[in-house]
């Protein structure tokens, strides 16, 4: 069966973008020994632009070959007139708003979050990657089965939360992580068996 991870960016008060959305603040924190390490065990979750700027475009799919994200987190790519970001998986945006998808590799829904989510799981195939946001995330809780904190040595103050979900605490094991020479973690947990 396929495991759905969220994958995710935060600061160290765990916030994945400022009140407005923008997350652009990490940008100073991918340097070092912290970037090649992304490039290698996180290609898939680079954005296609950036994966053609980083010399791994043309690069098999390793650990995911779906990818899943709210309205928002699409939002600010399509903006910018990429209505495709991440070409080389398949792209399912859940939104309420959004009527129809604006480019065909893109899958648009307002089915439940959760139920499609359990589809995928018995289909074939990679991992399943949860990009964002918190509102979809927090939807998500329940079915997600590994947790991958990309910690940054910043403090926001207030901003996106990790999760918008009612509280219901779920217990998550820690089996990995990495330290960085500029303070960045890498943090991987595994869903706590119930």
């Amino acid at each position: 069966m396929r495991k759905l991870t969220y994958v995710v960016g935060t600061t160290i008060d765990g916030f994945i973008a400022a009140p407005d959305g923008d997350f652009d603040f990490f940008t100073p924190y991918v340097a070092g020994d912290y970037l090649p390490h992304l490039i290698g065990e996180f290609a898939d979750t680079l954005w296609t632009p950036a994966r053609a700027a980083l010399g791994v475009g043309d690069a098999p799919n390793t650990r995911f070959d779906t990818v899943l994200m709210g309205r928002s987190t699409y939002g600010p790519g399509l903006a910018d007139g990429i209505t495709s970001p991440y070409a080389h998986l398949r792209q399912i945006v859940f939104s309420r708003s959004l009527a129809t998808s604006p480019d065909p590799a893109v899958e648009v829904t307002a089915e439940d979050p959760a139920v499609l989510v359990r589809k995928l799981k018995r289909e074939d195939g990679l991992g399943i990657w949860l990009c964002g946001g918190a509102d979809l995330a927090g939807q998500l809780l329940p079915e997600i089965d590994e947790l991958i904190i990309k910690q940054y040595p910043v403090v926001a103050g207030t901003g996106i939360p990790l999760f918008r979900a009612d509280f219901s605490p779920r217990a998550f094991r820690l089996t990995d992580s990495r330290v960085f020479e500029g303070g960045n973690l890498v943090l991987t947990y595994a869903k706590a068996s119930d």
